[in-house]
C-alpha cells in the first residue's frame, strides 16, 4: 500500500500534463514534458501547487496513456520528461517510469524525499523542507539539491542537507532558490552565491516568463 492509499501503481492520479520549459534548476530553459501527480502532504506554506495535495480529486490515469502522451511530447521537441507533484514519491513509481521508458526520453524526478525512491531516474531534484528532512536515501541519490529561501536559517539549513550528502557519499549540484516575490529570500540567495561559489542561484524563470 503507498502512502496515497492505494497498491494500484498501473494507474495514478494526475493533476496535470503538458509540454513546456523546465523553469528551474540546472535543466532550466530545456524543452520538458510534464506530469503532475496528486497527493502530498509535506504541506509547504508558500507552495504553489496547493490543489494537487488531495490526490482523491484528481483522475487516475493509466501509465501507458501517459507514456503515448510522453512520446507525443518527444516528437514535438521535447529533451526530457519531468515526474512531479505534489509529492510524487507518495505513489509507487516503477510502472510509471518503466512504461516511459518506451518513450526514449530520459527520466526527471522532482522530489521533496520524505518517502523511498521507486522507479529509475536519470535526474533527481531533491528540495528538502526544514519541517520534513529527506530521507538520507533520497540525500545520496540526487543530481541536484535545491533549497527554498525565505531567511536565514533556510541559509544554515541548505549548509545542513549539503553536508548530509557528503555524509553519504554524494555531492550533487548545490542550488539556493528565492521564495517567490521574498525579496528577503532574494537577496540573502544572492549575497550567500556571490561568497560561496559551491553554491549557484536557481529562479523560476516560467513563472518570470508566464509560461507553465
Amino acid at each position: 500500500m503507498n502512502a496515497a492509499g492505494c497498491s494500484d501503481s498501473t494507474s495514478l492520479p494526475v493533476v496535470e500534463t503538458f509540454h513546456s520549459l523546465q523553469g528551474e534548476g540546472l535543466h532550466a530553459g530545456r524543452s520538458a514534458f510534464f506530469i503532475r501527480l496528486g497527493g502530498c502532504n509535506v504541506g509547504c506554506s508558500w507552495c504553489d501547487t496547493k490543489h494537487s495535495w488531495p490526490a482523491a480529486v484528481h483522475p487516475r490515469r493509466a501509465v501507458a496513456d501517459l507514456a503515448r502522451e510522453a512520446r507525443a511530447a518527444a516528437a514535438a521537441g521535447a529533451a526530457f520528461t519531468v515526474i512531479t507533484g505534489g509529492e510524487p514519491l507518495h505513489h509507487p513509481l516503477d510502472q510509471l517510469c518503466k512504461a516511459l521508458q518506451s518513450t526514449g526520453l530520459p527520466l526527471h524526478l522532482e522530489t521533496s524525499g520524505v518517502d523511498p525512491l521507486s522507479g529509475a531516474f536519470h535526474w533527481i531534484t531533491l528540495s528538502p523542507k526544514r519541517h520534513r528532512p529527506p530521507l538520507p536515501a533520497l540525500l545520496a541519490a540526487c543530481h541536484e539539491l535545491k533549497l527554498v529561501v525565505h531567511d536565514a536559517s533556510d541559509l544554515a539549513f541548505a549548509e545542513a542537507m549539503a553536508e548530509a550528502a557528503r555524509a553519504v557519499g554524494n555531492q550533487p549540484h548545490l542550488l539556493l532558490q528565492p521564495g517567490w516575490g521574498n525579496q528577503p529570500g532574494q537577496e540573502l540567495s544572492v549575497a550567500y552565491v556571490k561568497s560561496h561559489p559551491t553554491w549557484r542561484l536557481s529562479l523560476q524563470n516560467h513563472k518570470q516568463l508566464g509560461v507553465r
